[in-house]
């Protein structure tokens, strides 16, 4: 058996949504050096759909994968149903990833969570501060 899937490795090969979008709605930057792995995701929103998703990776292809996936995974949705993407919908979006890359999946619901929180608090809405944690202090990568 392969270590990668063919999914995983398109998305590496020909990853989807790269780039930045320059007057974005909601930005988030998950991860940091010690990990090896950063991810940016970028929000274009009107009237709460999700009209456009850009990301910037530095990683591993795991990552870049996870981040191309997740961001066609949300892209054209309503806000509240980004929200709720899980690390483990990318994983099998993505027919898997080896045991010690399942934390890039992670990453990429962080990183999405996180750019929905700057878009909430930048517009003053109401969010459950508990669906989305600030990962700028979590324990994942310190």
């Amino acid at each position: 058996m392969a270590l990668y899937s063919e999914v995983v490795m398109d998305h590496f090969m020909n990853p989807r949504n790269v780039g930045v979008i320059e007057d974005a709605d909601g930005v988030g930057t998950v991860g940091n050096a010690k990990c090896g792995d950063i991810m940016k995701i970028y929000l274009k929103i009107e009237k709460d759909i999700i009209v456009d998703v850009k990301f910037e990776t530095f990683g591993c292809g795991s990552a870049i994968a996870s981040s191309s996936m997740a961001t066609e995974m949300i892209k054209g949705k309503p806000i509240s149903e980004a929200a709720e993407l899980t690390n483990k919908a990318v994983a099998e979006a993505l027919e898997g990833l080896p045991a010690h890359k399942l934390h890039c999946s992670v990453l990429a619901e962080e990183a999405i969570k996180s750019a929905l929180r700057d878009y909430f608090e930048k517009n003053n809405i109401p969010y459950d501060k508990k669906q989305f944690p600030d990962c700028e202090n979590c324990a994942h990568c310190h």
